[in-house]
């Protein structure tokens, strides 16, 4: 019997949540088919939370609506406070929903005391049409790492721009490395060599990179792969098409990616304007843009961009210091999450 299906199992006997110790709480969560949440306020979450740990803020007016619009009751939540009271009253309520809920006494506290990893990036779940959970730390720039049924694929991964970033010891290995281009703030060996782990984990990239690293995928633009036997990733156009800019991303070198996981749709766009190529780009579910001019978009090209392709959640990012404060208002359709993605 899997540990997910004996969870249930408990669950189901005693029409409760079960409250277990940070041991058992981190058993618990090696199952990549349940969702962890943080309870706790924004602010103490940024001051450090689980890996892959999303954020609800229990005291919220619409805990529960949040909850209910990121989760499907398919999907078990692991979830913790700082104490363990916040989270054990957030589950009494979770669980009336229908949901399948781990609290973790102690909470935080007793996490941290026992020398358990944590992090501060910030994390975003998304659930794919089977309930699975995806999750996306937001690591800086143009650098994110997505999670997904005991898989971590790292997105153009840079150890010195901005904040650095020791991938050593900070991350596990990936599994699969992908790359955009060869510019240093989105390809860099040393952090690639911490990340990869000899004979297992699969890199993708552009001829260019791929020349560089001596291995690897070369993937042109329209080019498709498997990866891991079950999602589907599609190179794409990422370029400049303003007068003054082409230099930066010339037509046809470097790629945005498009993944699939179990119906779940998420477009990484890589440095590029509001290209017509674009449009070409459907049923979107998370979409990545950079905001950072000259060299990617304005602000009304990103909702240029946006209007495009239509996702249901956009994610600014490599933005540096581009005011994004209007974009919500400028796309009321799309919800658009801010993170500090600079």
């Amino acid at each position: 019997m899997s540990l997910i299906t004996l969870l249930l199992t408990l669950t189901s006997c005693n029409a409760n949540f079960k409250s277990v110790g940070v041991d058992k709480f981190e058993e618990i969560i090696t199952d990549s088919k349940i969702a962890i949440v943080d309870v706790r306020t924004p602010e103490e979450y940024a001051d450090g939370h689980l890996k892959q740990a999303c954020n609800c803020d229990w005291r919220s007016d619409d805990f529960l609506s949040q909850m209910e619009t990121a989760f499907p009751k398919t999907t078990p939540l692991a979830i913790y406070c700082r104490s363990g009271k916040r989270s054990a009253a957030a589950a009494k309520v979770l669980v009336k929903a229908g949901y399948t809920v781990y609290n973790m006494k102690g909470g935080y506290l007793d996490w941290t005391a026992c020398s358990k990893p944590t992090t501060q990036y910030d994390v975003e779940t998304f659930t794919t049409d089977s309930g699975i959970p995806v999750a996306i730390t937001l690591i800086k720039h143009g650098t994110l790492a997505i999670s997904y049924n005991g898989k971590t694929i790292h997105v153009d991964p840079v150890g010195g721009y901005g904040k650095p970033t020791d991938y050593a010891t900070e991350f596990t290995k990936a599994d699969a490395i992908l790359i955009t281009h060869e510019h240093g703030d989105h390809f860099d060996k040393v952090a690639i060599d911490a990340l990869e782990e000899d004979g297992k984990t699969e890199i993708v990239t552009n001829a260019n990179c791929a020349e560089a690293l001596g291995r690897g995928t070369a993937l042109s633009n329209g080019d498709t792969k498997t990866l891991f036997g079950e999602i589907e990733l599609e190179a794409v156009p990422a370029y400049n098409y303003t007068e003054g800019r082409t230099q930066f991303h010339p037509k046809g070198r470097d790629n945005g990616f498009v993944l699939t996981m179990d119906g779940l749709r998420i477009y990484i766009a890589g440095d590029t304007e509001d290209i017509p190529d674009m449009a070409e780009i459907k049923d979107i579910d998370i979409a990545f843009l950079p905001v950072n001019q000259p060299y990617t978009m304005t602000v009304d090209q990103c909702v240029n961009a946006a209007n495009m392709i239509a996702p249901k959640v956009l994610i600014p990012y490599h933005f540096s210091d581009t005011d994004l404060s209007g974009l919500p208002g400028q796309l009321p359709q799309i919800k658009v999450i801010i993170r500090q993605m600079m």
